[in-house]
């Protein structure tokens, strides 16, 4: 489909029943998504009118780098130029990165230890964090990278290992929302906000969890991050309702399976993930998850039937099932988590090769 520019309706989702697309300006935290998504497409094809259209709509998200509202400022910002910067080394996009870490510290709190999520519920949630926010911490990362400023790394490490203390079961799932206590900084709630119920394991925040912590080791070589990113992959690539193809129901806990929904997100983030974990691990268990999952979501069952006309990939995936929202619908960051999972395949082969 060639989707027509527009400032204010970046892709999220689709009903196919209705056929109508769900639009959002770029405050919404899946506005980088799809301008990651022309940029992932040009570096697997080399068609040039992908990459200029990428700099067509990264222009409309530069704003964001002012946004201290949002804790996603790190998906928008990173998720577009970041992926910008992997295909041009642009002086521009890197300011840009370096600015959005500036405004997403604003969200710091020293006494917890994390950057606050949610701004809404503040009579029922004090200081919430969300396992979703470890995905926000690499624009910091890139933001000492690119700046040489090693505040931004700094906040990034104390969030990962305040998410490490209290945000994780034995049985290495992790709980969704945890609500701390800005006197004391110590945790008082563990809840769910998206998941079945509060000791759930709501499959997309687990995958968060993998693909944060692997990320976070790639940048700091801790090995506390690299262990508890395992953890939460074997519960997840070992659950008994994982089903066989590799893509998980939206919760593994949901009562309804095996009538519940499944989430195509969910397993593309945690293919794209464990595609790095076995970079740095060796094991054949994760990139043979991987491969399971690319070659499903490569299937006629999950890719958008041609005849749809929309600017998304895959369908099957599930958004907020309390809220009952998009549900087993195309939404538009499977499809990123997606192209990313098979670039970082390719590179992986390369990077293989070149070690022979």
């Amino acid at each position: 489909m060639d989707y027509p520019i527009d400032s204010l309706g970046f892709p999220r989702s689709m009903s196919l029943k209705t056929a109508v697309i769900k639009k959002v300006p770029s405050k919404d935290w899946t506005s980088g998504f799809f301008v990651g998504n022309l940029w992932q497409i040009y570096q697997l094809t080399g068609d040039v009118r992908f990459k200029e259209r990428a700099v067509f709509w990264n222009a409309f998200m530069e704003k964001e780098k002012f946004n201290n509202h949002s804790h996603d400022v790190g998906f928008k910002v990173f998720g577009s130029f970041g992926k910008g910067l992997e295909v041009a080394d642009k002086a521009k996009y890197k300011a840009i990165v370096v600015k959005s870490a500036e405004t997403l510290t604003t969200r710091f709190n020293k006494k917890v230890g994390s950057i606050r999520s949610w701004d809404f519920n503040k009579d029922i949630w004090e200081f919430p964090v969300i396992i979703d926010n470890m995905m926000n911490l690499e624009l910091l990362f890139g933001a000492t990278k690119f700046s040489g400023n090693e505040k931004f790394k700094n906040i990034a490490i104390q969030h990962a290992n305040t998410t490490l203390k209290n945000h994780f079961r034995n049985n290495g799932s992790s709980y969704h929302v945890v609500v701390y206590d800005t006197i004391s900084g110590a945790a008082k709630n563990k809840i769910t906000y998206q998941g079945f119920k509060d000791d759930s394991s709501w499959a997309r925040g687990q995958s968060w969890a993998v693909y944060g912590f692997t990320m976070c080791y790639r940048y700091t070589k801790d090995l506390a991050y690299l262990k508890q990113a395992e953890a939460t992959a074997k519960y997840f690539m070992n659950n008994e309702n994982l089903p066989e193809d590799g893509i998980p129901y939206w919760d593994f806990n949901d009562t309804s399976i095996p009538n519940a929904p499944r989430d195509a997100s969910a397993a593309a983030v945690m293919a794209s993930a464990l595609v790095e974990l076995y970079k740095y691990t060796k094991n054949e268990a994760y990139l043979n998850y991987s491969n399971k999952v690319i070659q499903t979501l490569s299937s006629d069952k999950y890719l958008l039937n041609k005849s749809v006309n929309s600017p998304f990939i895959l369908n099957h995936s599930t958004g907020d099932w309390p809220k009952k929202d998009e549900i087993d619908e195309p939404i538009i960051y499977a499809d990123y988590y997606f192209l990313e999972a098979i670039i970082r395949k390719k590179a992986l082969k390369f990077y293989e090769n070149q070690s022979l």
